[in-house]
């Protein structure tokens, strides 16, 4: 195994750059942004569509519309019945599906090469023409409800994120969930939707990502027919959320529940994204979080807490920079038996502390910069991944040349890089601090 792996390593240093994929990009004259990712080893294409609009972008008081809208987008257009667009679909043998994050919706299907028109003039006609009616809403709210009652209410750790969530940003959208709040999601109504779809489900407002075994020109000429004709929003408005005033004080929270399985202590800094042209800060963060918590066996976290002290049986450390605004940077434990929360939290900060006190190991640091790499080798493997990574990094501020900039930035990181971008997040003021546990037994008095 040593060998294998020297063997990989060498494999990799030997490789200078990861090669880029041939990308094509430009604009329809209604304001419609394109990308095109040819990859011509299989008859296979992706097409999805990407809108500048999730959960965060809602308006107040009507949280969960941008996903209840993704599940309404299946309904009857003027050309289509409802139910019709992945009934179609997967009599060609595709796929479709959609999904909504807290700065993005996106709808996709991937199918045979040959079939990109087909899905692109049925995107390009939900895109504007959808048609909806008063039991779509009820049918469809009934069932947002009961997807929440599945994956929040019933979830202990799901309700306790929503919690910590909701502590961590004070001011700005992404601290309701993307499912939206219960008593809001069930008064959601036709006109909400319908706002929502009017103001966002644009040209201007949308991103068309083409992977797979295509032509450049062959989709310019199919984008315009289809979605060049359609009208974008006049007056759209930036992406202006509210902000986040300054931390003063860190908050913290216990959530107790009969049905947690196993307590947990969670902590969550802000963190700052990657921003377009400066993702070395992003980039230190990524890194530190696979130092500290990434392999229970060679990171910092479960090397000294699972192995060496054993007071954890499990540590993690978290974070996805790609976000438009602030993101979070997370530390987890879970206590071994007989470990307490709170001696298991000490124990957390005074591995954290060790960390920050002692050199990076290069070598480490190394191995982890070649996994990196390799996986971002590999993922170029699936078509599918590739078109959401272009997808959700674009909706997310980011552009083409971040994207494809973004893992050599990683490579360049340094250890003093990681330990600034540490000093920086690691302020208790910014951080949320939770414990997830069972109910305390209660003494029962004759």
């Amino acid at each position: 195994m040593r060998r294998f792996l020297l063997a990989m390593t060498t494999l990799l240093l030997a490789t200078p750059a990861i090669a880029q994929e041939a990308v094509t990009t430009f604009s329809l004259e209604n304001g419609m942004d394109v990308v095109v990712i040819e990859d011509h080893r299989a008859p296979v294409v992706v097409h999805m569509v990407w809108y500048r609009a999730g959960a965060a972008d809602e308006p107040e008081g009507v949280s969960g519309i941008a996903h209840f809208l993704e599940h309404l987008l299946f309904k009857a257009t003027d050309n289509m019945e409802s139910g019709e667009f992945s009934k179609v679909v997967a009599a060609n043998g595709g796929s479709d599906n959609a999904f909504t994050s807290w700065d993005y919706t996106a709808y996709f299907q991937r199918i045979a090469a040959d079939r990109l028109e087909l899905v692109m003039g049925m995107e390009a006609d939900r895109m504007r023409n959808l048609r909806l009616t008063e039991d779509d809403v009820i049918t469809e709210r009934k069932v947002i409800l009961e997807e929440r009652n599945q994956r929040t209410e019933n979830d202990p750790g799901a309700l306790f994120g929503e919690q910590r969530r909701a502590a961590q940003y004070m001011n700005h959208r992404y601290g309701v969930p993307i499912l939206g709040w219960k008593h809001e999601m069930e008064q959601l109504s036709l006109d909400d939707a319908l706002a929502f779809y009017k103001e966002y489900y644009a040209p201007n407002n949308a991103i068309l990502v083409v992977a797979g075994d295509v032509d450049p020109d062959e989709v310019k000429q199919l984008a315009q027919t289809y979605y060049g004709v359609l009208a974008p929003t006049e007056g759209l408005q930036p992406r202006e959320r509210p902000q986040e005033p300054p931390h003063r004080a860190e908050r913290r929270l216990e959530f107790a529940d009969p049905r947690v399985a196993q307590p947990y202590v969670i902590r969550t800094y802000l963190a700052p994204e990657r921003d377009s042209g400066a993702q070395t800060q992003a980039a230190a963060l990524t890194l530190l979080a696979e130092l500290l918590g990434g392999d229970a066996a060679t990171s910092a976290l479960g090397r000294k807490l699972q192995f060496e002290e054993q007071t954890a049986v499990y540590t993690a450390a978290f974070y996805n920079g790609q976000s438009l605004d602030d993101t979070n940077f997370g530390l987890v434990i879970v206590p071994s038996e007989g470990v307490s929360l709170e001696d298991a939290e000490d124990a957390l900060d005074a591995a954290v502390a060790e960390f920050m006190n002692e050199p990076i190991d290069v070598e480490q640091l190394d191995s982890l910069k070649m996994q990196l790499r390799a996986s971002q080798i590999y993922a170029k493997d699936n078509v599918q991944s590739l078109a959401r990574r272009y997808g959700a990094a674009l909706t997310s501020g980011l552009t083409v040349q971040d994207i494809q900039d973004w893992p050599e930035i990683l490579q360049a990181v340094t250890p003093e890089d990681i330990l600034a971008a540490a000093e920086t997040v690691f302020d208790r003021s910014n951080a949320v601090t939770g414990y997830l546990k069972r109910p305390e037994r209660q003494e029962v008095t004759q």
